[in-house]
């Protein structure tokens, strides 16, 4: 395994990270141990969670993702060998379970949620807290045209502020952001220098093969500003695996369990992956690790989360990280990317 600096901080991240979301809904706690005892055996020492985990939300299952972590470090006592990641949730729907729904990045939602995160995770800090989504509306989630709206949100500098408050505390290290837009982006890194707050370290985006939008405009940030990317959603929710060519619906498999997750299946984005996969197949690839192969060795990536609901799928995905893709693969890559770009955003 290698290890990568995160933002600007002093902590160095494994290039591949433990993601989490299906803690508390597919998996039990005992197979979740499972993993994170797997994952550290092959190297890997960073761990990605979420109040709103697992997913998808639901008020009987909120917070189960985190408490099973804390569960694993309170059995364990192995709390400092991981850098931990969470995430305070932002407005929007399906989630009106989470502090009754009117969720803002203000002094009273952040700190209640760190705290109640620190308490299911058995643990007195996070290495690194990140905004889950952005409060305002703008491009996230899948949404590509923008539409201005005005109205009223935190603003960032009191968001930063805020996050200031809990670092000089104790209970976070270094502060990040998710689903954010190169906007969002550089307005907060502008606020910390400007302003003397801690400076955003990573940005959490979805980033694989049928989705590539990070590349306009965010990649050049992630690299010129020390700012990079935690990829989300690499095997763009297990579709690059191959799994589910041809209409298959495995048992149990995330996309046959939970109808709306559809982000990944539109004609479009199925008709690219299939060519992915057969790519794959013809330079005698597994589909899912040329997948996060391509992913992590992206320059801009600071480290790629995979996630798994088994442990054979687990350890195909481990097996990505000594993966090289080869010239002629990457031109394959290049080449239907060309043909069919960004499908599914």
């Amino acid at each position: 395994m290698d290890f990568r600096q995160l933002g600007r901080s002093d902590l160095k991240v494994s290039a591949l990270c433990l993601g989490s979301m299906t803690w508390g809904e597919q998996n039990t706690q005992d197979e979740a141990f499972a993993q994170i005892d797997r994952a550290q055996a092959a190297g890997i020492n960073f761990l990605d969670t979420a109040e709103m985990y697992p997913v998808p939300p639901r008020a009987e299952t909120y917070g189960s993702t985190e408490r099973i972590i804390g569960n694993y470090f309170k059995a364990h006592g192995n709390r400092n060998d991981w850098i931990l990641a969470s995430k305070v949730a932002g407005p929007g729907n399906g989630i009106s379970h989470i502090r009754d729904g009117q969720l803002k990045h203000n002094r009273q939602h952040i700190v209640a949620a760190l705290d109640a995160s620190l308490q299911r995770l058995q643990t007195e800090w996070i290495d690194l807290y990140q905004l889950h989504w952005p409060e305002r509306s703008t491009n996230f989630f899948g949404q590509l045209g923008y539409r201005h709206r005005e109205e009223a949100f935190t603003p960032l500098a009191q968001t930063l502020e805020v996050l200031a408050e809990q670092v000089r505390a104790g209970k976070i290290r270094h502060i990040g952001l998710s689903n954010e837009t190169p906007w969002g982006t550089l307005k907060f890194l502008q606020l910390a220098e400007s302003l003397g707050l801690p400076r955003m370290v990573s940005i959490q985006n979805p980033y694989n093969l049928l989705n590539r939008s990070f590349e306009v405009g965010l990649a050049e940030i992630a690299l010129r500003e020390q700012c990079g990317l935690l990829a989300y959603s690499p095997m763009a929710f297990g579709m690059l695996s191959g799994k589910y060519e041809n209409g298959a619906r495995p048992a149990n498999a995330r996309i046959t369990l939970f109808s709306r997750f559809t982000r990944y299946t539109n004609p479009q984005a199925q008709a690219a992956c299939s060519r992915y996969v057969s790519l794959a197949r013809e330079h005698g690839l597994e589909p899912a690790q040329m997948a996060l192969a391509y992913v992590t060795g992206q320059p801009f990536v600071t480290s790629n989360i995979i996630g798994a609901t088994s442990l054979e799928q687990l350890e195909s995905n481990l097996g990505s990280h000594s993966l090289q893709l080869s010239e002629e693969v990457r031109a394959g890559i290049e080449a239907i990317h060309r043909e069919q770009p960004n499908p599914a955003p």
